[in-house]
């Protein structure tokens, strides 16, 4: 069982940037793959960005791709996701993730979730 926790969401302008971070507990975060998902009122929820086990391959959306970083600690059991650039449509819950397959890919079936953080950008 894996428990995983997120923070740092938040209310921010457009352009601006926010750092989302995941704790998780058990001993073999190390073995999964992460992802944080999002999900806007009255929208499905959608993956954002994904990492594998290593750290050494991540996957983005292409609405996010070269505004958000994907990164982890496994020394920390963390997993963080760096937004910059942020518009109004990023607006959402974001949710981290745990893949037990250790992939973080985007058509992975994930195992387990937090219970989210909202980010809300203003215009």
């Amino acid at each position: 069982q894996v428990q995983l926790v997120e923070s740092g969401g938040g209310l921010v302008q457009a352009g601006g940037s926010l750092r989302l971070s995941c704790a998780a507990s058990g001993r073999t975060f190390s073995s999964y793959g992460m992802g944080w998902f999002r999900q806007a009122p009255g929208k499905e929820r959608e993956f954002v960005a994904g990492i594998r086990w290593s750290g050494g391959w991540t996957y983005y959306a292409d609405s996010v791709k070269g505004r958000f970083t994907i990164s982890r600690d496994n020394t920390k059991n963390t997993v963080h996701l760096q937004m910059t650039r942020l518009k109004p449509e990023d607006t959402a819950v974001y949710y981290c993730a745990a893949d037990m397959t250790g992939s973080g890919s985007p058509d992975k079936e994930y195992d387990y979730w937090g219970q989210g953080t909202q980010v809300t950008v203003s215009s």
